[in-house]
C-alpha cells in the first residue's frame, strides 16, 4: 500500500487531469465527481479517501466491501460498481448507499423487495452495455428503456442515472463511442419520460478525459489514486 503522502500527490495529479479535461470542453469542474475505487486494497485506502475529503468510495464485490465497512469511517458512503448477482441483492441493499451495476429486471425486482423489507429507498444507476462488448455486463442498449421503465415502477428504487464500462481497447475512440452512446440513451429517456437522470458514471483512469468530454458526471478511479493492485 502506498503512503498517504503518495496518495495526496496522486490526488493532485488526478485533479489536474480532470480540470484540464473540463477546460477542454468548457465544463464546470464541479460537475464531475471522482469516485475512489478501493477494490483489492486494504481498508486503509478508504481511510485515505475519507481523510482527503472524499465522501464516497467504490467497491467491486459485495463480500470484500462487507469486510471493510465495519472498519472504515462510519460516515463514508459505499457504492457497488461491480456485477451484482441477484442472490447477493439483500446484502447489497443492507450495505451500499448506491448500486451502480443494476443490469436486469430480475435484479431490480430483488433489490426493490429487499429495500421494502428494511424501509429503504435504494439509490441505483442502471448499467448499460453501451459499447456492445460481449465481455462486459450491462443491459443491451436496445433494452435500456425497458429496464428504466421497470425501475421507475419499483417504489423502493430511485434511479439516479446510467453507468457503463467501455470496451478494453487502446484505441480511445472506442471508449468515446461507448460514452457518447450512453449519453444519448440518457437524453432520450429524459426526453421521453420528462424526468432528470443527473448521473452518468463512465470513465476510469485510462479514459477519463474522453468520458468527461462526453458528459460523465462520475469517474471511477482506482489505479491513478492508489497505485497498481
Amino acid at each position: 500500500m502506498i503512503s498517504y503522502q503518495e496518495f495526496c500527490l496522486n490526488c493532485e495529479k488526478l485533479f489536474e487531469r480532470v480540470s484540464k479535461a473540463c477546460d477542454s470542453c468548457s465544463r464546470n469542474l464541479n460537475s464531475v465527481k471522482i469516485l475512489p475505487v478501493t477494490k483489492t486494497h486494504s481498508v486503509e485506502a478508504a481511510f485515505y479517501a475519507f481523510q482527503r475529503g472524499f465522501l464516497n468510495v467504490g467497491e467491486n464485490k459485495v463480500q470484500e466491501a462487507i469486510s471493510k465497512i465495519p472498519l472504515a469511517p462510519e460516515s463514508l458512503n459505499w457504492e457497488l460498481i461491480g456485477h451484482l448477482q441477484s442472490n447477493k441483492a439483500k446484502l447489497a441493499v443492507q450495505n451500499f448507499a448506491r448500486i451502480q451495476s443494476v443490469d436486469s429486471e430480475k435484479l431490480l425486482n430483488k433489490l426493490n423487495a429487499n429495500a421494502f423489507e428494511i424501509g429503504k429507498v435504494q439509490r441505483v444507476l442502471l448499467q448499460i452495455n453501451a459499447g456492445a462488448d460481449p465481455a462486459k455486463f450491462g443491459a443491451d442498449a436496445e433494452d435500456a428503456e425497458k429496464l428504466f421503465v421497470c425501475a421507475k415502477d419499483c417504489k423502493n428504487i430511485s434511479v439516479e442515472g446510467l453507468m457503463a464500462i467501455a470496451p478494453l481497447d487502446s484505441d480511445l475512440s472506442i471508449a468515446r463511442k461507448c460514452f457518447a452512446n450512453l449519453r444519448n440513451i440518457k437524453e432520450k429517456l429524459e426526453s421521453a419520460y420528462k424526468i432528470s437522470l443527473p448521473e452518468l458514471s463512465m470513465g476510469m483512469t485510462g479514459d477519463l478525459e474522453c468520458a468527461i468530454e462526453e458528459g460523465s458526471t462520475i469517474i471511477r478511479v482506482g489505479t491513478a489514486l492508489f497505485g497498481t493492485r
